[in-house]
């Protein structure tokens, strides 16, 4: 799920909330033959997370993964238009197929990649194995996501859905876990510096997303990124926007439930994160072997070796640059600063010492 043009809106008007960084990791290619079990069904959503979680923990990262839970009944019209969307994917595909196009046959089986409950029953087994954390939400995952952020239970949250951030998350992390292999760099979005540099509260943000287009309601025809924010500055709230809005111009969408979108989005169902204890614990060597290798076929050498790899990495402490903690503060007073370090230099040479380092200051 995602709010259409949002991230390209805060890029436009908030470009300082926004922060971009690099991701120093190995990415792993694998046989085709590793991708599906021996009776054809498909494993790939299974090495994804197991490499994939082996990279971002190898460099210190801790993931808590969160999985979706039922989605509430606003989204029901949303699903139907991607079952719409899968169903022409399958005609193109079955196009493709018959002209031999080798490219569009990959990209449309893409597309078409479902998780489904096995998938995810699965991912979850796997993560039990490899002693990593993860939480089933009661409904939507970024949701749940936001409100551990906010109570801080972790740092942030990795996602290309840009809601997650209307659901009030302090930190989003876009790009994370395919950065560099894509030659792309993780964006950090603030919501704080989302809001001052939009001029705008939450629920006024909540208002601006409702009118771009998320899940749960249809947006205002004609009303694009441009003229949502003016309007939201302008009005202030939805009401006010509808009350004063050229509907001749920009017809408003008939039995429009942006009340209850908002109040989704305000109110989300979620598990009460201090409820929620997250516990790393150590890799099941021998387990993650009988679990994946044979009828999964994947290689137990190398298996084995990502066991390894997740044992070193967490009993191994990562440090950062000192630049991603710290930063100088500008002196207001350039002459006087001078003055001081020319004071502090003689000092040193009178008496042989320095007195207090000049260090950094924490952000």
């Amino acid at each position: 799920m995602g709010i259409l043009g949002l991230s390209k809106l805060i890029a436009d008007i908030a470009p300082s909330a926004i922060k971009e960084q690099e991701l120093k990791h190995y990415f792993v290619r694998s046989e085709g033959a590793q991708l599906t079990s021996v009776n054809g069904e498909t494993t790939s959503h299974l090495m994804g997370t197991f490499y994939r979680t082996i990279r971002l923990v190898e460099q210190g990262i801790k993931p808590v993964y969160v999985f979706d839970g039922k989605p509430p009944n606003l989204k029901g019209g949303e699903l139907a238009k991607r079952a719409e969307r899968r169903d022409e994917t399958q005609k193109l595909l079955r196009a493709a197929e018959e002209a031999g196009n080798a490219e569009d046959i990959e990209k449309f089986n893409r597309r078409l990649v479902k998780v489904t409950k096995e998938h995810a029953k699965e991912a979850k087994q796997l993560l039990q194995l490899m002693g990593i954390p993860y939480i089933d939400a009661p409904c939507e995952a970024e949701a749940q996501c936001a409100a551990l952020v906010k109570a801080g239970k972790v740092f942030a949250t990795a996602t290309e859905d840009m809601d997650a951030l209307t659901f009030g998350c302090n930190v989003l992390l876009r790009r994370l876990t395919f950065s560099e292999a894509r030659k792309m760099p993780v964006q950090e979005f603030h919501f704080d510096k989302v809001l001052k540099d939009l001029g705008l509260n939450h629920d006024e943000f909540i208002d601006l997303c409702i009118m771009l287009g998320c899940d749960y309601t249809s947006s205002i025809k004609g009303v694009g990124p441009k003229r949502a924010i003016e309007l939201i500055k302008t009005h202030r709230s939805l009401e006010k926007i509808v009350e004063n809005l050229d509907t001749k111009k920009f017809p408003i969408p008939e039995d429009w439930n942006y009340k209850e979108a908002r109040l989704l989005f305000q109110e989300p169902e979620v598990t009460d994160p201090e409820t929620i204890d997250l516990k790393w614990t150590e890799p099941n060597e021998e387990g993650l072997v009988k679990y994946l290798c044979g009828d999964k076929q994947f290689n137990e050498e190398r298996v084995r070796n990502g066991a390894k790899k997740l044992y070193k990495a967490r009993n191994t402490s990562t440090q950062g640059r000192l630049d991603t903690f710290f930063k100088v503060l500008p002196n207001p007073n350039p002459q006087k600063r001078k003055a001081e370090d020319t004071k502090g230099a003689a000092k040193k040479n009178k008496k042989g010492t320095t007195g207090k380092p000049r260090g950094r200051q924490p952000k």
